[in-house]
């Protein structure tokens, strides 16, 4: 198995696809809550990935607006999965993408050159120019356009689903 990429290879790997991010390195964050700390930092739609597999084994990292409510109980409908996803374990994680919980990232498909793993993107962040995930490790951001975010994951071997995700029944406590 080859080895996974670090962040200065996924830069240069960026580079030689001709593809322009811009680097903002910062502490560690491990949640969509402390990232929120960088904002006015960090411009455009920033991201939460999720790392799941149905009952299968199949695969599938999604990315979403950070302020995405996702329906997990409805999800493998819209995925064509089998059964209701669960979250990966950390070893599968680091198996598949290289990466470990908290640096989950689109960019991790860089590291799956089996092609275990679907891409699937909210359709909502694709409304945005400019996209925001970590470059492997979650002390820095790298933000890349829309158009050259999907040009990165098709010259991987990764054509993203990009789907509308479900969101969960309104419960009334939400206002």
């Amino acid at each position: 198995m080859p080895t996974p990429l670090s962040p200065d290879d996924l830069i240069a790997k960026l580079d030689e696809l001709g593809i322009k991010t811009e680097r903002i390195d910062h502490v560690a964050v491990f949640t969509v809550a402390e990232s929120k700390e960088l904002r006015g930092k960090v411009p455009g739609h920033h991201t939460k990935n999720l790392f799941l597999k149905d009952k299968k084994g199949r695969i599938f990292l999604v990315s979403a607006l950070e302020s995405t409510r996702i329906d997990l109980k409805r999800l493998h409908e819209r995925l064509g999965a089998s059964g209701r996803l669960s979250f990966g374990s950390a070893e599968l994680l680091l198996e598949k993408l290289g990466v470990t919980p908290g640096s989950v990232t689109a960019f991790a498909v860089v590291n799956d050159h089996a092609g275990d793993v679907t891409m699937v993107l909210d359709a909502a962040l694709m409304d945005g120019e400019r996209l925001n995930f970590h470059p492997l490790v979650n002390t820095a951001t790298l933000g890349i356009s829309r158009d050259d975010m999907l040009a990165f994951l098709r010259a991987v071997g990764h054509e993203p689903m990009i789907i509308d995700l479900p969101t969960p029944p309104d419960d009334g406590q939400n206002g």
